[in-house]
């Protein structure tokens, strides 16, 4: 008898579990913004130069969460946007950053590289594929029996092919050397308004050469930083050198609006939201340095990027209004959770912390290595923080990869400015630890290298490649979520949630699966 009431107790259980759902209507249409390198202090610091229709109007009537954290390593454009739309870590979605090293061909590409397609105004062959398990926009996609719109736009491929997945109708980015809206042949659905805009005179490939970014308004106002050295009114002209000036489009404003723009023109011209069943709209806009700003450290060019920021948002805002509706549209705002600054120390200022020199580290290893194994090129490459060994001479001379592995890391953690070395094995086989366990989550086999470097703060990684030397911090930047629009009550959640919990959240207010390695919790204030 007792067993009969318990399943009795368990079906009701479940019953009432699955009958659960969100309140009110399932939106007409979704719309995911990532902003690269959003901060939510400059947010609140720069909040004065700011209009009623953009950020405040997200930050005044959205559910706010004051944080989102990421828990892996390296965090870059293309990690960071594939982890919010799948759901998952590195680990599973295969995305460990923008680019990668190719091992069978001694060399970088891109992490979405694909030769099985071609590029469609681009010359690069990329696709959704090697992302690894599924999206939002997938999930929708199946959910609605494939007639679901789905479109993302982005400065760059990685972030297109990130936030629209597998199952978009289409994925655009600008290309890198032509100003061209770029896609892949992997979609089979040309976009007649895109298509139309490359051709016309519209477009940045034509119009990129009487740019000139000045402050958009008087810069007396763009006062957020007291130590801010040169307030001269900046003037930067796309049109002079010809050969990196799309690459510095894509660092200022101006990229936000030209991504704004073909967003609106789809939003408009497609029905986007106005059919049965929901569509998906994936926009991906810049918050970061301009590298040429001539002060790194509190630059005005920062300041005038978030009023134009600002800007666009209500531009945005304002179009899905007069469109869809925004009571009928559940639009959402993440960051990517990191900044990349490039520090500038005064003339006679020294810190704690010195100079890591790459190829001198590897240089050394190797040396040990032959000490230690005879007198071959153990070390493929460093990359990213990263060494790849030769695996093939390694199973050849039937070495044990483990053993290696931890002689490798023995030696290398004991030279200057390296805090910890964490190996593969470690990763996937050792015991747990938090920090082992934070690396395993950007670990990726077949992609990633066989030891990660973690590096003291304060320490300078010289790359001889570059003239950009990035020195190590390790503080956390405040990084916002937003949710506004459909059925959203506005709220401030002064909480850190996950990166991992954004896409199943979104998707139980679409009532559809989660993606299929999404493990994170429905954010609570969602039900």
């Amino acid at each position: 008898m007792n067993k009969v009431l318990s399943s009795i107790v368990a079906l009701f259980s479940i019953t009432t579990l699955y009958a659960q759902s969100p309140s009110g209507e399932v939106p007409k249409l979704v719309v995911g913004i990532t902003i690269d390198q959003l901060r939510g202090d400059y947010l609140e610091m720069f909040r004065h130069t700011f209009g009623n229709k953009g950020f405040n109007r997200l930050l005044n009537n959205g559910l706010v969460y004051s944080n989102v954290t990421y828990n892996f390593p390296n965090l870059d454009k293309a990690s960071t946007i594939a982890t919010i739309y799948t759901g998952a870590n590195p680990s599973y979605h295969g995305i460990t950053a923008d680019k990668k090293y190719a091992v069978e061909s001694d060399s970088e590409i891109s992490s979405f590289t694909d030769n099985k397609y071609l590029g469609n105004f681009t010359n690069a062959k990329l696709s959704p594929l090697p992302i690894k398990v599924s999206t939002i926009a997938d999930e929708l996609k199946i959910a609605s029996g494939g007639q679901s719109d789905i479109f993302a736009f982005a400065p760059d491929a990685s972030q297109a092919l990130a936030s629209g997945g597998h199952a978009a109708s289409g994925a655009y980015w600008i290309e890198d050397y032509t100003g061209k809206w770029a896609t892949t042949t992997f979609f089979k659905n040309k976009q007649p308004v895109v298509d139309q805009h490359n051709r016309n005179s519209e477009s940045l490939s034509y119009t990129i050469g009487s740019i000139t970014w000045r402050p958009a308004i008087d810069i007396e106002h763009y006062n957020a930083f007291p130590y801010t050295r040169n307030r001269d009114k900046f003037q930067h002209y796309f049109g002079v050198d010809k050969k990196d000036n799309i690459h510095l489009f894509k660092q200022s404003p101006y990229v936000n609006s030209e991504v704004n723009s073909i967003a609106i023109k789809v939003l408009e011209s497609s029905s986007l939201g106005k059919r049965m069943n929901p569509d998906y709209l994936a926009v991906t806009f810049y918050a970061g340095n301009y590298e040429k700003a001539l002060d790194k450290n509190y630059s005005i060019e920062i300041q005038d990027t978030y009023h134009r920021l600002d800007q666009e948002l209500g531009r945005l805002l304002d179009a899905i209004e007069s469109s869809v509706g925004l009571k009928h549209t559940l639009i959402f705002v993440v960051s990517t959770g990191y900044f990349n600054e490039q520090e500038i120390l005064p003339e006679g200022v020294v810190t704690s912390g010195g100079d890591f020199y790459p190829d001198r580290s590897k240089a050394l290893l190797n040396m040990y290595l032959m000490a230690l194994y005879g007198r071959e090129q153990w070390i493929k490459k460093y990359y990213n923080r990263q060494f790849f060994f030769d695996k093939k001479l390694l199973e050849d001379k039937k070495i044990n990869l483990a053993e290696f592995q931890q002689n490798a890391a023995e030696f290398l953690v004991q030279s200057a400015g390296v805090q910890d070395v964490i190996t593969s094995h470690q990763m996937l086989h050792g015991a747990y630890d938090e920090n082992v366990q934070f690396y395993r989550n950007g670990y990726y086999k077949g992609i990633t290298g066989d030891l990660f470097l973690e590096l003291q703060p304060g320490w300078r990684v010289v790359d001889p490649q570059s003239s950009a030397h990035q020195r190590v911090r390790n503080n956390a930047v405040i990084s916002p979520a937003i949710f506004f629009g459909s059925d959203i009550k506005p709220e401030r959640i002064n909480r850190t949630i996950e990166a991992t919990e954004i896409a199943p959240s979104v998707a139980y207010r679409l009532r559809i699966r989660a993606p299929n390695a999404a493990k994170g919790e429905i954010l609570k204030e969602l039900y």
